[in-house]
């Protein structure tokens, strides 16, 4: 009897919460027919039932039935409907009477309110304008991307994106956002340098030795015995074209890109591949190669295209062009299956490919873009950085990121990690042992006895570019900290705020951290510096190459700090397990950036939606960055797009 009662008030204690969140919902629900009834259906009797009511209703709608159903909120197609046809300023049609601004007001409000719509289905559109930001049709490959197809297409790494114009970044802050992508004719110039450059250099009139790294690309596009024949080089270029604009080429195309080569064989001066060359250098400089096109189906929201899928996919994750597995498993109608989807971003993460995620998608997220250029650091004072160790600091950090996304380790890792990539130089600079084992390229992973180390935090990139060149900044620290791992937003210093002076005569003796916090007592710069400079005093232990110290000024070094919420730390590793009390806000703030940078624009509200959702489930499966990549590309927003429709 006992164990009874036990178990009905376990019971009872279980059903509490999901008791709570029902009456929520039927409160919600009220409200919104409330409103429906004592506002809504007396301008839909107005404006709409003259020619929406009974069985023949204009364009077959019978608003009319809608409206009297029992649960009115449970007519959500009925209600997106109405809407779309609101919105497009279709309805009230001319001629009859329409909705003054007020009431297209109160109709949106109420249409966009209706309970249980799952914005995480829907996709920007005309339709839903007052939510959406415009749209990118096709947009230009990045450098990343356009390097990255160049080697699968050539399969030789030859940098030819070296001497074009830097990429912006936009929407989320990431370079792939497609307004910021622009070609202006010195871009045009350029790639018509890069396209000379790579062609001229694989497609030789002789075979290139054994040990050249562009034999490889010989022998794929010309091969040993090869006759430029009219038909031999249509072949060639087919084969070329259709890995270039990653779709099959149409036969009209092909009969263009042949003549060229025919007329350029033709040429007095001709050498024997000319044609050849020719007709590739036209391929890699074509609006197909150079732009990222998802043609029209339909018009509106639609699906994309099994190959568009292919090629959206591979260009998230590789930065390159879908592989054989992709096309194949898309050409057989295979890759819109969910389950096979999840399979594929598994084993892409798993090729050493994803590498480019980490390096297009963590730097820009860490915000370390042009790395070596950022790297303020006074090399009178610190002699002892040089180009190799700056190159070291940013390979290690997109090491960092990559290991969490090819062993779907827990994101949390990000933070906070028990081994971390280190090569032989940098275990020398962290005062650390050197990998037991290493790669052919000298790199191993070393494990780690505390948090001095480990995570994105504490790499010597992060906090070298968030130095000054002679010093360190607790405040640039803290202000990164907060936005780049929390996403928070710290406005900028009222005018007139003059910079921390450099320490006068007799004022050497003390540290950063006492000079910062005269400077700070400025109430008007209080607010903001009690959440960023706690933040950064906790790594005062490094110095601006990001070396471990325990003195400043002759002083030992005080790392602790106390966050508004009254939180309390010392030093990195009590930093760290504070921001990992924090994870939900670090792993909402990953989830959005990763989604901004996949599809590439500014997210919207539909796209929030997916953001929610995703950092709730990887809430429930330990954090797992495989998880997070899956449900990305399993959103609507990932595998739909918008296309304008004609008038």
């Amino acid at each position: 009897m006992q164990r009874g009662r036990i178990l009905v008030g376990v019971l009872l204690v279980a059903a509490g919460p999901m008791a709570a969140a029902a009456d929520e919902d039927a409160a919600e629900i009220a409200r919104w027919q409330e409103t429906f009834a004592a506002k809504v259906r007396p301008l839909f009797e107005a404006k709409c039932l003259a020619c929406h009511a009974g069985p023949e209703s204009e364009g077959d709608f019978d608003l009319a039935a809608v409206m009297a159903a029992e649960q009115p909120a449970e007519q959500g197609m009925a209600w997106d409907r109405v809407a779309a046809r609101v919105r497009l300023n279709e309805m009230p049609p001319p001629g009859s009477p329409g909705l003054s601004d007020p009431e297209k007001g109160l109709l949106h409000r109420w249409l966009d309110g209706r309970p249980g719509r799952n914005l995480c289905e829907q996709l920007a559109s005309d339709e839903t304008k007052s939510w959406y930001r415009g749209q990118v049709m096709s947009r230009r490959l990045t450098h990343a991307e356009y390097e990255g197809m160049i080697a699968a297409i050539v399969g030789v790494d030859l940098d030819p994106a070296r001497n074009l114009p830097p990429d912006g970044a936009g929407g989320e802050g990431f370079d792939t956002t497609g307004d910021t992508l622009f070609l202006s004719p010195i871009h045009l110039e350029r790639y018509l340098a890069a396209a000379d450059e790579v062609v001229e250099t694989v497609l030789t009139d002789e075979m290139p030795p054994a040990d050249a790294p562009e034999r490889a690309g010989w022998e794929r596009w010309v091969g040993v015995g090869f006759e430029p024949t009219a038909a031999n080089v249509r072949d060639r270029l087919a084969s070329f074209a259709t890995a270039a604009w990653r779709r099959r080429v149409t036969d009209e195309e092909l009969d263009r890109l042949a003549a060229l080569a025919e007329a350029t064989a033709a040429l007095p001066e001709a050498r024997p591949l000319d044609g050849l060359r020719q007709a590739c250098k036209a391929v890699l400089v074509s609006p197909n190669f150079l732009y990222l096109v998802e043609t029209v189906q339909a018009g509106g929201v639609e699906p994309l295209a099994p190959r568009q899928l292919a090629t959206r996919l591979a260009v998230f994750l590789w930065a390159s062009l879908p592989d054989d597995e992709l096309l194949r498993l898309a050409d057989e109608g295979r890759l819109t299956d969910d389950d096979v989807l999840r399979e594929q971003v598994r084993r892409m993460l798993r090729d050493p490919r994803s590498r480019s995620l980490a390096e297009a998608f963590g730097l820009q997220w860490l915000e370390l873009g042009g790395f070596a250029q950022r790297v303020a650091a006074d090399r009178s004072l610190f002699p002892e950085v040089d180009d190799p160790l700056v190159s070291d600091f940013r390979e290690e950090t997109i090491r960092v990121v990559h290991r969490v996304f090819a062993t779907d380790a827990s994101l949390l890792e990000l933070i906070a990690a028990d081994e971390t990539p280190l090569n032989a130089r940098l275990a020398v600079h962290y005062g650390l042992s050197e990998p037991e084992q290493v790669g052919a390229d000298g790199w191993g992973v070393v494990p780690l006895a505390d948090g001095r180390r480990g995570g994105v935090l504490t790499t010597a990139a992060v906090l070298a570019t968030t130095s000054y060149p002679r010093r360190t900044s607790p405040v640039l620290r803290g202000q990164w900290v907060l936005g780049q791992l929390l996403g928070g937003r710290v406005p900028p210093p009222p005018p007139g705020v003059p910079p921390l002076p450099e320490p006068h005569e007799g004022e050497e003796s003390q540290t950063l951290r006492q000079r910062l916090e005269a400077h700070r007592s400025n109430p008007s710069c209080a607010t903001c510096h009690d959440r960023m400079d706690p933040l950064g005093f906790g790594l005062e232990n490094y110095d601006p190459l990001g070396r471990w110290r325990t003195t400043d000024a002759g002083q030992p070094i005080d790392a602790s700090g106390t966050l508004p919420s009254g939180a309390s730390f010392a030093g990195p590793e009590e930093l760290k397990a504070r921001l990992l009390d924090r994870r939900d806000e670090f792993i909402r703030h990953v989830s959005r950036k990763l989604l901004g940078f996949a599809l590439g624009r500014q997210l919207d509200e539909f796209d929030q939606c997916v953001v929610k959702r995703t950092a709730e489930r990887l809430a429930a499966a330990d954090y797992r960055s495989g998880l997070l990549v899956e449900e990305i590309v399993l959103s609507h927003p990932f595998r739909h797009r918008y296309h304008k429709m004609e008038d």
